[in-house]
């Protein structure tokens, strides 16, 4: 009887062993698919749908691969590339769908965890593959991200400005890009957010400078399998658009990777 009691106790603290440690990975990797420059593997497909009530709809799907390169103790190496797949209106009738211009960003960050997480780095974007898509352009941009994590909450932002460097000498090249998030972990992989992407081109007419969306969305990090996946949607409003677009639906699926 004795033996059968303390096999059950073993056994109990076994699972509650288990149990928190499984819980611990998965708030951990909560907290990392909310970093974007997490040292975490990921393969983002993000699409966004402008559209609205005197435009034609504009689709974006964003294939965004992110790898981590350890380069000492003490700083990472995140890379991450984001090659668009557009399908636009061209006027006065007709469609174009190709390649957008091409992102490849370096971010050099602290390789040990903190509340407080940053990154500085060059971004590269490469001329559009497809004329009308994109700038014709070679830029550089300086590259800086900040974020906060703490009680479930993420806050923070990425700030890009790119110059031409190289390409058409017809068209310049001077385009802010940013994104300001907040994400809210809640239960069971369940989350709020809001991310709007806040763009301006200098050099165009103050009516079609900035893009400025505001909303909010959800998501959840589930498992299909084995595999870890981070899926969202969101809907945002347009209070300025370059293209004139009223609204925009967000969705993504991340396959994460963890090590």
């Amino acid at each position: 009887m004795i033996k059968k009691i303390l096999l059950g106790t073993f056994i109990a603290l076994g699972l509650t062993c288990y149990s928190q440690e499984e819980q611990k990975e998965s708030e951990d990797l909560a907290s990392k698919i909310q970093n974007p420059i997490a040292s975490l593997i990921s393969i983002p497909f993000q699409n966004n749908y402008d559209f609205g009530e005197d435009i034609r709809p504009t689709n974006t799907l964003n294939f965004q691969p992110v790898y981590p390169f350890k380069l000492s103790d003490k700083v990472n190496l995140i890379t991450r590339t984001i090659i668009p797949i557009v399908s636009g209106p061209i006027y006065p009738e007709g469609r174009r769908d190709g390649i957008g211009n091409i992102n490849v960003s370096m971010f050099f960050t602290p390789a040990k965890a903190s509340k407080f997480i940053w990154g500085v780095g060059p971004t590269f974007m490469f001329p559009t593959i497809e004329q009308g898509l994109g700038f014709d352009k070679f830029g550089i941009a300086p590259s800086v991200i900040g974020l906060y994590q703490n009680n479930g909450w993420t806050v923070g932002a990425i700030f890009e400005n790119f110059f031409g460097v190289a390409g058409n000498s017809n068209n310049d090249l001077n385009f802010f890009y940013s994104q300001v998030f907040a994400v809210k972990n809640i239960k069971n992989g369940w989350y709020v957010n809001s991310a709007p992407i806040i763009t301006a081109n200098w050099d165009a007419p103050d009516s079609n400078k900035w893009t400025v969306p505001m909303g909010a969305g959800f998501g959840k990090l589930s498992k299909v399998g084995k595999l870890p996946v981070n899926w969202q949607i969101g809907f945002y409003k347009y209070l300025e658009s370059a293209t004139n677009a009223d609204y925009q639906i967000r969705a993504q699926l991340v396959l994460l990777f963890p090590k």
